[in-house]
């Protein structure tokens, strides 16, 4: 398909362990509750964090696009966070890449 969408609740201590959709960029929608963390990792660049939330003047944002191919992970920084993520083209379990538990990105 063109793309898919997905809704899920993370809760307080919960974490979206790190992962990548190899074949299709992924975006990130802040629906409701505490504003989420969101680190993202490129092959052979550094972690970048960035904060889905609807504070936009203390630097959140309301909607965060990962490129394809790069590693993802998420967690809550409140009791729950409730977001979206649209995956365009549709997403493909064949293409879906989990990382080994207490894999971290290697820093530049």
């Amino acid at each position: 398909g063109h793309s898919t969408a997905i809704y899920f609740l993370l809760e307080e201590g919960q974490l979206s362990a790190w992962h990548r959709v190899r074949d299709a960029a992924e975006v990130w929608h802040f629906h409701a509750g505490a504003p989420l963390a969101l680190s993202m990792h490129e092959e052979g660049g550094g972690v970048i964090e960035q904060v889905l939330g609807i504070a936009l003047a203390a630097g959140e944002r309301p909607q965060i696009v990962v490129p394809a191919g790069w590693w993802q992970s998420a967690r809550s920084l409140g009791e729950w966070s409730l977001v979206g993520c649209t995956v365009a083209p549709g997403f493909d379990f064949a293409a879906f890449e989990m990382a080994e538990p207490g894999w971290q990105p290697k820093q530049p």
